[in-house]
């Protein structure tokens, strides 16, 4: 039976080739007005590239697009640029956002469409406008901040206004709650459901099938650059997505022996970070133990961990092994500390690079001897630390900018794995990774620990901080107010603490 739904994107037998290896194969999708669409897969399923083709920023090698015209008729069009796929109604918020930062939030939004008033830049208008925007999606923030300052959640809501705005009938979201607090993905929720019902054709890529559950009308399925199932609301749940995104179960870890009588590693003794409250922060990780830093954005957990690592000045002692660490973060990497940061674009990758010298980086830097570097060391590492991580694609030449999101954080997470640290930081470790990917990852960081290293991290995802802390400590504007053992704490529990409430039995502040 036809959907009452009018389609106003049709994609036919799409496919895309990159240097003779096949990135999408066939792909065939209806996107309707007035329906979500969720896309989902593995890192490296061929779905940003899709997206990308959908929204012009490429072009298929084959196959073709065709967009309705005002009275529903579909035609075939050729989208040369971003520009073109906003003149045809489309609209894509990117995994890596791309804001402009050295111009203002409502500069940024309206980038090349800026209103004007007798040939010059209405800012009074552009700041007013954008401030409607940014209200919509829950953003109480001035429209001449400039975007270099904001959080990367921060960041991800003004891409999302900035779609919004150009009022597209289709209107494409990558990834968009991957920094995301839940109090703030509801919000995006709503919006999605509200430009439904206004009859936008929402496309919505996530790695968290619960919001997928939520919200899709239909899901289509990817893997390995091919559609492996399409599925309208009713006819999937979670074990079926991830049989067909992954072609396997999911096998669930083990829960790990608790450290208590470990030696500590890591000690943090009145550590006073960037955070605006400037309150002290003692904690302590011992070796071989897994501990989890949960909190609302804003909390304090980036700061705490950027203070640890040496990327910002902080008051108070951090110890490692019974050693103060001191100097920048430079030194602290040579005593053992790594850290694997939230923006991983920003700060944790050199994109224009191979991936080989990304991967390497680390251990060249602790086992070169006069400035030699021992190239065929290298490459035995490089080759290791691909099939270790399960790159895709298997290719150290390729430059990193070209790898999915989650192959670029399985790239930085690799760099610090191959050097053995004594403490590892993670600052949001899967943020936009598959539940796949995610799984090796985790599986990673526990073998890690295994060998006597320290790891504290810090993640949004309280389903990720329960799979993978021994123990979790709570944090609420600049401070931990709890700590919960893994198998004792509950989402609800952690989320009490984290909202300002008052810690109860079986946790301490």
């Amino acid at each position: 039976m036809r959907s009452e739904h009018p389609t106003l994107l049709r994609v036919c037998g799409v496919g895309r080739r990159y240097a003779g290896v096949t990135a999408l194969a066939e792909i065939d999708v209806e996107v309707r007005g007035g329906e979500v669409l969720a896309i989902v897969g593995e890192n490296g399923a061929g779905k940003s590239t899709l997206l990308k083709i959908l929204s012009g920023v490429v072009q298929p090698s084959e196959g073709r697009l065709e967009v309705a015209d005002a009275k529903g008729a579909l035609h075939a069009v050729e989208l040369d640029g971003a520009r073109d796929a906003t003149r045809a109604g489309i609209a894509l918020v990117h995994q890596e956002l791309n804001l402009a930062e050295n111009l203002d939030v409502a500069g940024s939004i309206f980038l090349g469409r800026e209103p004007s008033r007798f040939g010059w830049l209405d800012r009074t208008r552009m700041r007013d406008e954008a401030r409607q925007w940014l209200t919509r999606v829950g953003l109480s923030i001035d429209p001449s901040t400039l975007c270099g300052t904001l959080p990367i959640a921060q960041r991800q809501l003004v891409e999302i206004a900035k779609a919004l705005s150009t009022q597209s009938r289709v209107v494409i979201l990558d990834e968009p709650t991957s920094s995301l607090t839940a109090r703030e993905t509801d919000r995006l929720l709503e919006i999605m459901d509200e430009l439904r019902r206004d009859g936008v054709a929402v496309v919505f890529v996530s790695h968290h099938l619960d919001e997928v559950l939520r919200i899709a009308d239909s899901v289509v399925v990817l893997r390995d650059g091919r559609k492996t199932g399409e599925l309208k609301r009713g006819a999937f749940d979670r074990a079926l997505l991830e049989q067909l995104m992954v072609g396997r179960s999911l096998a669930t870890a083990e829960r790990r022996e608790r450290r208590e009588s470990a030696q500590v590693r890591l000690a943090v003794d009145g550590v006073v970070g960037a955070h605006r409250r400037r309150r002290a922060v003692s904690l302590q990780v011992r070796a071989g133990e897994i501990v989890g830093l949960a909190g609302l954005v804003g909390a304090g957990r980036t700061e705490l961990l950027e203070a640890i690592a040496g990327v910002t000045r902080h008051e108070g002692r951090v110890q490692l092994d019974g050693a103060e660490l001191v100097g920048d973060a430079f030194a602290r990497v040579r005593r053992g500390v790594s850290v694997v940061p939230e923006d991983r674009a920003r700060h944790g990758l050199f994109l224009e690079d191979p991936v080989a010298m990304n991967l390497s980086l680390a251990w060249i830097d602790r086992n070169s001897r006069s400035r030699l570097v021992d190239t065929r060391g290298e490459t035995g590492l490089v080759g290791r630390l691909v099939a270790r991580m399960q790159l895709r694609p298997a290719q150290p030449s390729r430059r990193v900018q070209t790898l999915s999101g989650g192959n670029q954080q399985k790239a930085v997470i690799g760099r610090w794995l191959a050097v053995d640290p004594s403490v590892l930081l993670l600052d949001e470790p899967t943020r936009g990774v598959d539940v796949g990917a995610r799984a090796e990852i985790h599986a990673e960081v526990r073998r890690l620990a295994d060998t006597g290293s320290a790891v504290l991290f810090a993640s949004s995802e309280l389903e990720e901080v329960l799979l993978l802390a021994d123990r979790i400590l709570v944090m609420h504007e600049g401070a931990i107010v709890g700590e919960l053992l893994a198998h004792e704490a509950t989402e609800l529990a952690i989320m009490h603490l984290a909202t300002g409430g008052r810690a109860v039995e079986g946790t301490h502040a």
